[in-house]
């Protein structure tokens, strides 16, 4: 039951973050432009700054509708999507950030269940005139609907949240919140929360003032880093090792997945990241920090880059007094961790811990990968490794993966693909232990899933290309 429901979980917040994570280049060009041009940013430019309101009110919400339009139903959902979404913007006084990412998917669907309709019912020759007038006709209606009836219930919910997310920073709640953000992120839920909830609250704020703490609650990875170092210098075994990479990966590229598997070694280590989040966002709170738009990746360097005039300083320290205090508390509980190295290199390597194994009783366990699904042999040509949005984790899996492959003389085709979007042609899935309820169900039926605890394990790595080629016919 608690896999199942964390599953729905991972899929809704996989959907919402899957409309903002293509577009988070939008939102990266709208920040430097605004923290550029605007009239308190680093070069004050009237006319350049002109720019920044139609970004914001016009293009961002309909990219997010066209996303999500075309997650729904392809090319034709995202034109319904967007077609839908410009009623919302211009029916409504307030950024259209959440209008565009619930009219791009339910415009979508509806075009969706019309061609349905139509399906069979179109006599020959007549298919792009139908086609088009009914893609021409919903989207009308959507467009006066949206216009007339659905933008002002979205404009009244983005004030509500609004008044919400202000009511907790005035009265300094909002430092609280990683008391929950930070369990999320361990359960791979950085992405729905981050861009599914902050992100579009951010961006109404930062066009208010300039900037927004909301930007820093779940992107200011000093409290991962101070884990993961904590980790370079106390920890044992495997984890000890693979940790160094962890921290450069995670403190220069932003990649938080790389450190969330450390803290499930310890579970009570968490409590670093918790603790590091909540000083640092009371820092930002008294300093008035905060970024002009998306920290995505959440890397030190985007971090700089994304700061306003005046508060580089502020969000950098942040950052380091994040790092610092999670060390601390991590590092105290690492000193106090009597169990022995091969216990955590047990932990650190041994595949059937992390993989699905039905050895028998007494069998001794090999750190080999064992897949999910039809493990039957089979032609390998295409294989996708996912994470939540295809973007960060997977990226970096891939890439070793597909370095260990050429490696054994095999040349496969190995994708980055999010979890909700696994092609209907691959061979093989690979994916983190956290997101397997989430693959079982998203993955195409009988491909074989294989998972992955630690990305940066080489051991892993090699174990699931021997894996695929005991696959292989």
């Amino acid at each position: 039951m608690a896999s199942n429901w964390k599953a729905k979980v991972q899929k809704m917040g996989g959907f919402l973050s899957g409309m903002v994570m293509p577009n988070i280049g939008a939102l990266i060009a709208w920040g430097i432009v605004t923290a550029l041009f605007l009239e308190t940013g680093y070069f004050p430019n009237e006319k350049l700054a002109e720019l920044i309101t139609p970004t914001l009110t016009y293009l961002i919400p309909l990219l997010f509708g066209y996303t999500g339009g075309y997650n729904v139903y392809g090319r034709r959902g995202a034109v319904a999507g967007t077609i839908a979404t410009i009623g919302v913007i211009v029916g409504s006084g307030v950024t259209m950030m959440i209008g565009g990412m619930i009219m791009g998917p339910l415009g979508a669907w509806i075009i969706k269940q019309v061609d349905k309709a139509l399906d069979g019912h179109v006599k020959p020759g007549l298919e792009m005139l139908v086609d088009n007038f009914s893609l021409g006709i919903i989207g009308a209606v959507m467009m006066v609907a949206g216009f007339m009836a659905i933008s002002p219930l979205f404009a009244a919910i983005t004030n509500i949240l609004t008044v919400g997310v202000n009511f907790l920073i005035d009265h300094n709640i909002l430092p609280f919140a990683p008391i929950f953000v930070v369990p999320g992120q361990v359960l791979f839920l950085n992405n729905a929360i981050n861009h599914g909830i902050f992100t579009p609250l951010a961006v109404e704020q930062a066009a208010q003032t300039g900037k927004s703490i909301l930007y820093l609650v779940e992107a200011n990875g000093g409290n991962w880093a101070g884990l993961v170092l904590a980790f370079c210098v106390f920890g044992k075994g495997m984890s000890k090792k693979s940790a160094p990479g962890a921290a450069i990966i995670h403190i220069i590229g932003g990649i938080g997945e790389v450190s969330f598997p450390y803290a499930l070694i310890n579970p009570i280590t968490i409590l670093g990241p918790i603790c590091g989040s909540i000083a640092a966002l009371f820092w930002f709170q008294i300093m008035d920090g905060g970024a002009v738009a998306a920290v995505s990746p959440g890397s030190i360097i985007a971090l700089i880059i994304m700061s306003p005039k005046g508060k580089l300083f502020v969000n950098v320290m942040g950052y380091v007094i994040a790092a610092v205090i999670s060390f601390v508390i991590v590092a105290f509980f690492l000193k106090r961790d009597k169990s022995i190295d091969e216990d955590e290199e047990v932990q650190g390597i041994d595949m059937s811990q992390f993989v699905e194994s039905h050895s028998a009783p007494g069998e001794e366990k090999e750190a080999t990968a064992k897949a999910s699904g039809n493990v039957q042999k089979r032609k390998i040509e295409k294989i996708a490794f996912a994470c939540d949005a295809g973007m960060g984790s997977s990226a970096m899996g891939a890439s070793m993966l597909k370095t260990q492959l050429n490696k054994a003389g095999l040349f496969l085709d190995v994708s980055h693909v999010s979890i909700h979007q696994i092609p209907e042609d691959i061979d093989v899935v690979v994916t983190n232990t956290n997101l397997l309820e989430a693959a079982k169900k998203e993955a195409p039926e009988g491909i074989p899933i294989i998972e992955i605890k630690e990305f940066l394990n080489a051991d892993e790595h090699k174990a699931i290309v021997q894996q695929i080629k005991d696959m292989m016919e």
